[in-house]
This record gives C-alpha cells, structure tokens and sequence, in this order.
C-alpha cells in the first residue's frame, strides 16, 4: 500500500474546505477523505449519523474489489464505486494512488449530480496532497503500520 504525505494542519483545513463544498453543492449528507487502506483521514458534513471509521473500512474494500473486477474485465481502472439505496446512497472516486473520495447522500439526489461537483473536488484533493508530498517528500505515513496501541511515533511535539 502506498504511504500518505505527511499532512499539517493547513492540508486538513484545505481538505476540509473541499468537503464542505462538496457537500453543500450537492446536499450531500456526509463526505470523507480515506485512504486506500480504509483509514480516515477527515470528514465533513453531518459526521454523528454514521459509524464514519466502519464505513471508510468497507467503501475502501468495495473500491479495491471493484479494481479487481476492473482487471477481470481487461479495464485499466474503474475510477468510482456507486452504492444506490433506498434511504442514502454512496459514491467512492478515487483521488490519487493513496486516497478516494467518499460521498454519502440521500437517495433522492441526483448521482450525476454528485458527481459532477465531486470532480473538481477529487482534483483539487490530489493537488492539496500533491503540495504535501513535495513539502517533505522523505516524511510519509502507511497508516496500516500504526501501532494504535503506541502512537508516541506520530504524535510528536514539534522541534
């Protein structure tokens, strides 16, 4: 699995500000930023309705399997997962080689819709993490190396 950039405060709140215009333009209920390894890494919108670090774990799968289903079909990629319900429905795109992009909406709004505005949103997304990793390049992060029981490593004051 790739390793994510290392990420500060003003990657957060521009990641952040990506996902509540996401979710405003789309009147989403919920979006997440993960990573391909189904680890959260932010989120916005109405955060308290769902178990957000579950969800991120299976949309993360439901993505990966998808790829594999891509390889099957002889397709390079398919870039997004769409999950239609009866009360909300989800779509996953893939941002870049680390992370995916994940919308959670009510059923009743229009999928094209989110998807429309979810595109420049996945753009800017990989931008933002783009000028992270060329902040630090040597300082990454595989976020299913953590030891959660020891996170001294990762949480350290600055020098």
């Amino acid at each position: 699995m790739a390793s994510l950039p290392q990420l500060i405060e003003e990657d957060i709140a521009r990641l952040g500000g990506e996902l509540r215009d996401v979710v405003e333009k789309t009147d989403a209920t919920t979006a997440l930023i993960i990573d391909k390894g189904g680890f959260l890494i932010t989120s916005q919108g109405d955060t308290r309705q769902f178990d957000l670090t579950t969800i991120a774990a299976l949309a993360s799968g439901a993505y990966m399997a998808n790829q594999t289903i891509a390889n099957l079909v002889h397709e390079t990629n398919f870039n997004s997962v769409y999950q239609q319900g009866e009360k909300f429905s989800m779509l996953v795109m893939c941002v870049d080689e680390n992370c995916l992009l994940v919308v959670i909406f009510k059923a009743q709004v229009s999928v094209g819709a989110v998807k429309y505005f979810a595109m420049p949103a996945v753009k800017h997304i990989a931008v933002q993490l783009q000028i992270a990793q060329e902040r630090n390049p040597g300082a990454s992060l595989d976020l299913s190396e953590l030891n959660l029981a020891d996170p001294s490593e990762v949480f350290k004051r600055k020098a």
